[in-house]
């Protein structure tokens, strides 16, 4: 069967009256609470870093598995640690990803707006190539399991970037309803404005809108945990929006994903943070000639230590810094390994909760 290619006419249209249903209103209310929640307990962290580098490295990984690109933690913080030539390819596409989400958060914090030179930026970054968007027909969507062609998006290059420039002035606009973020993402995947990493940037535009729009402050709620468990479901339900125009299921799906992932968000928010305080408290009873709450918090942004980042970032010497990891090595709140010549300080404890 020959798959039409998509019609740009109606391809960023959509039924705001099946959409903006009791159903739906009822749902998002409840999200907006489960946002609310997360927002301001993430906020109240002393230390916002140790937060933000753990869920932006999670998503990372989670996102990537989505694409078949499957690392481990351990291997993601080695690699981000040593940022050695020959790292694992896998560990390389999801610190790629990490660094994405840096890249998009810092253009919308100077800008507070997203414009499509954004969006290429992110998707460069994810690719490590400037192909940008695409110029040459032929690409189209293909099924996994059966191999068949299930979608041809738009394939003219100035077609892609009109679509692009109004899709932008609807993410951009002042209305701020989380329904819209269902659109917004369907809207860019059936665009496909990239030769490769199209899922990944599209689900990057999905926290920036979230970042955008306030109902966070930093990028800490990711869809890719809900994308995966529920993949079948994800790719049948975009599909009936194509064919058949059935917004309300697709948006109420979203809006499911959203209110799931805060509360596990919040969960892993308030496990890191009883961590911290645990070991915090620990460390200053058993450990007190070199305790200091910056010395434990660095081993909690960086789960993978060395003694350079305690020299970087607490003014010590490397005697000293050497010292202070060992002492804590004894105390069992670290271990270690050596990758050549060096040897990485492990937060086993961190690593554990962030791997659950």
């Amino acid at each position: 069967m020959t798959i039409p290619e998509a019609d740009p006419e109606t391809l960023l249209a959509f039924d705001r009256e099946q959409i903006e249903t009791l159903t739906v209103l009822r749902k998002e209310a409840r999200v907006r609470q489960a946002l609310a929640e997360l927002k301001g307990f993430a906020s109240v962290l002393p230390n916002q870093h140790i937060l933000i580098n753990a869920i932006v490295l999670q998503e990372a990984k989670e996102s990537s598995a989505i694409e078949n690109i499957v690392t481990t933690h351990d291997e993601l913080y080695r690699s981000m640690t040593m940022r050695q030539p020959g790292m694992d390819p896998s560990a390389k596409e999801v610190l790629n990803y990490r660094e994405a989400v840096y890249l998009g958060w810092a253009l919308l914090e100077r800008r507070r707006i997203i414009g499509v030179g954004d969006i290429v930026a992110i998707q460069e970054a994810i690719v490590e190539n400037n192909a940008g968007i695409r110029k040459l027909p032929g690409t189209s969507l293909v099924s996994d399991v059966t191999g068949e062609t299930i979608y041809r998006p738009p394939q003219d290059h100035d077609e892609i970037c009109r679509l692009l420039d109004d899709f932008c002035a609807f993410l951009n606009d002042g209305e701020d309803s989380l329904w819209k973020m269902a659109i917004l993402h369907f809207q860019f995947e059936a665009i496909h404005p990239f030769y490769d990493g199209n899922g990944r940037a599209g689900r990057i535009l999905n926290i920036l809108y979230l970042l955008l729009k306030g109902h966070l402050e930093t990028p800490i709620l990711y869809l890719s945990s809900h994308i995966i468990k529920t993949k079948a479901a994800y790719h049948g339900l975009l599909r009936e929006v194509r064919e058949s125009g059935a917004w309300e299921r697709w948006v109420l799906y979203v809006l499911d994903g959203i209110e799931e992932t805060a509360k596990r968000a919040l969960g892993k928010v308030r496990a890191i943070r009883d961590l911290l305080e645990a070991m915090l408290a620990e460390v200053r009873e058993r450990l007190p000639k070199i305790y200091s709450k910056e010395l434990v918090e660095l081993i909690f942004e960086n789960p993978y230590s060395r003694i350079d980042f305690l020299v970087d970032k607490l003014d010590v010497n490397r005697k000293t810094a050497s010292k202070y990891l060992s002492e804590l090595e004894a105390g069992g709140f670290l271990s270690h390994i050596r990758v050549g010549k060096e040897k990485l300080f492990i937060n086993r404890r961190l690593m554990r909760l962030l791997s659950e």
